[in-house]
């Protein structure tokens, strides 16, 4: 900490002599007409003797991340954005004033530059630069081993640090924009309306979660900050909208994990006069467009493994795959007392007092997930897990419902939405039932919400896709605050 201090101490001091030579430390507008990375792209082929020739004149700006004096010269290297490009400062090229600023540069700060582009003794693409305007000086140094820094404290807590070090980290982060714009467009060419739904919610709802809790003073009602939008984009339905989407921050007061953040980005969509069968097409469909778009395949590599995303994909139910991943006999899934013994014969680890639907449920999350890595959906969930989807024609116990799972992981979640208002009255008492028994995570009673299904909403299918998770998936991150620009975190330690 003392070095970090009398680092700063100097830079302070170069900072005055700015002042005195009459720069200011701290500049206003600077006319950027080129960008490192179009300047490369355009011109970096070139031969030394072309450039000379065509005397190609450009103006950028960046950020220093290299800095080497030779008398009175120096080369520089600028930042600006995930690129960067080499500066040639030469004394006699420049303004005495300009001159003056090169010899207060530290690593870290901010300048304009228009010059010349050109090429070095030893064949580097640079720019020679005939003007020089200080825009920003940094008072703290890039930290120790900043060159490809790995700390993942230090990264994810000070991603703007994380962003100087590792211009990858640009690129993981500019695919997801346009990862988001891609769903955009796909769902918007289709018809559907963008729509923006609360943020705060008088009742939690359209997810099995745990809620933030907040107050808003002038009312004087609690409010829960949203764990979904899905109540609310059915009400849309409700009022005649055919297909709306929103693409949402959602909030769940839950563990942090690689592939959970308590804030997080949501994709949710409701189709009118469809059903879960029409959004597996539509999912296959949005997902593999977006691999041509943004990778130029549908094939692609997550940590080692080449995962597949040419439609179609695997279809299985949800009791079929228990006994497919695991061998078990049918009997398991009707006999509590054997789908116990089982649990504890495949080392899951449950509450021996648990109902039948739970103890398969995480026979289900500790077997079955983490064996499908290629793009499958599991259907027909037992009712009991899914208090919003509608029952199954053929079979009252189940619900027409699938999850997507990709390498392991639920990526998205869809079913033929309930709209049976009495139906969905008892489905909510009885998950109140169990809130009151101490399930935080179960559903209140959305009263207004009730009302709205009395008005008629028409059939409906609707689904919700986590984003940070298919973000994961397509720049090939093992953890979700590698998409996250800025992660949830422990406070930091004085």
């Amino acid at each position: 900490m003392d070095e970090l201090n009398e680092q700063r101490q100097q830079r302070i001091k170069k900072l005055d002599e700015l002042r005195k030579a009459g720069v200011a430390p701290y500049g206003t507008r600077f006319e950027v007409k080129d960008r490192a990375g179009q300047l490369i792209k355009l011109h970096g082929e070139k031969t030394k003797d072309v450039l000379e020739q065509e005397q190609i004149s450009c103006t950028l700006a960046g950020r220093i991340v290299a800095l080497r004096r030779f008398g009175k010269a120096a080369f520089a290297v600028l930042q600006d954005g995930s690129d960067r490009l080499q500066v040639y400062l030469k004394k006699d090229l420049l303004s005495e004033q300009a001159y003056a600023v090169c010899e207060q540069l530290d690593l870290g700060d901010w300048i304009g530059v228009t010059g010349v582009l050109f090429r070095t003794k030893t064949n580097e693409f640079t720019v020679e630069v005939r003007q020089l305007t200080f825009l920003s000086k940094a008072l703290r140094p890039l930290p120790e081993k900043w060159h490809g820094l790995t700390d993942v404290e230090t990264r994810y807590r000070q991603r703007y640090v994380d962003l100087i070090a590792n211009p990858d980290v640009h690129q993981i982060f500019a695919t997801r924009s346009r990862i988001i714009a891609g769903i955009r467009a796909f769902l918007i060419e289709r018809g559907f309306l963008e729509v923006e739904t609360p943020m705060m919610h008088p009742i939690p709802g359209g997810a099995t979660a745990k809620p933030f809790v907040t107050h808003h003073n002038a009312l004087g009602v609690d409010l829960y900050l949203r764990i979904a939008p899905e109540l609310y984009l059915k009400r849309l339905i409700v009022g005649g909208f055919p297909r709306v989407f929103e693409i949402n921050r959602n909030f769940r007061n839950e563990g942090i994990s690689t592939i959970h953040n308590p804030e997080f980005t949501m994709l949710e969509f409701y189709v009118s006069y469809a059903d879960y069968h029409d959004l597996i097409v539509l999912t296959e469909e949005m997902l593999s467009t977006l691999a041509r778009q943004i990778l130029g395949n549908t094939v692609l590599d997550y940590q080692g493994r080449e995962i597949d995303l040419t439609p179609p994909w695997r279809r299985r139910s949800y009791h079929q795959a228990i006994l497919e991943v695991n061998k078990l006999d049918a009997a398991v899934l009707k006999d509590r007392a054997k789908a116990l013994a089982a649990a504890r014969q495949l080392n899951v680890p449950v509450d021996p007092n648990a109902s039948l639907f739970t103890i398969v449920n995480e026979i289900f999350e500790e077997t079955v997930e983490p064996n499908l890595q290629q793009p499958t959906f599991i259907t027909d969930y037992p009712i009991e897990i899914s208090p919003l989807a509608r029952r199954k024609d053929s079979d009252p116990t189940l619900t027409d419902r699938f999850e997507l799972y990709i390498a392991g992981r639920e990526i998205a979640n869809a079913f033929s939405e309930l709209n049976d208002p009495l139906d969905q009255r008892q489905r909510f008492e009885e998950q109140a039932a169990q809130r009151e028994a101490g399930d935080e995570e179960a559903h209140l009673v959305d009263e207004d919400f009730l009302r709205a299904l009395e008005y008629g909403m028409p059939p409906t299918a609707g689904e919700g896709i986590g984003i940070d998770r298919l973000i994961m998936l397509f720049t090939n991150q093992a953890s979700i605050r590698d998409v996250v620009l800025f992660p949830q975190l422990r406070p930091e330690k004085p």
